[in-house]
């Protein structure tokens, strides 16, 4: 327990020191609301032709194995006669 303490006061003393330590004058790197909005909607839009493109290519292949069985059972359905 004592060594859990110890290490929880040095992380501390770590953090406080590093905040002292920091340059007050440093300023942020300003980006501009309609430069968020504009990123926002460019993910929302790729993220959406992602997930259209995704759904068409497992559609397209489900219904290629659903033909490929339908053409299965016929050929079996034709052997039986």
């Amino acid at each position: 327990m004592a060594h859990n303490r110890f290490v929880m006061a040095g992380l501390l003393l770590l953090c406080n020191l590093a905040v002292a330590l920091t340059d007050d004058t440093v300023s942020c790197y300003r980006i501009e609301p309609g430069t968020i909005a504009g990123i926002i909607c460019a993910d929302v839009l790729l993220t959406l032709i992602i997930v259209i493109v995704t759904y068409r290519c497992a559609s397209f292949r489900r219904q290629k194995m659903d033909n490929a069985d339908k053409v299965y059972m016929n050929v079996r359905a034709n052997c039986k006669s």
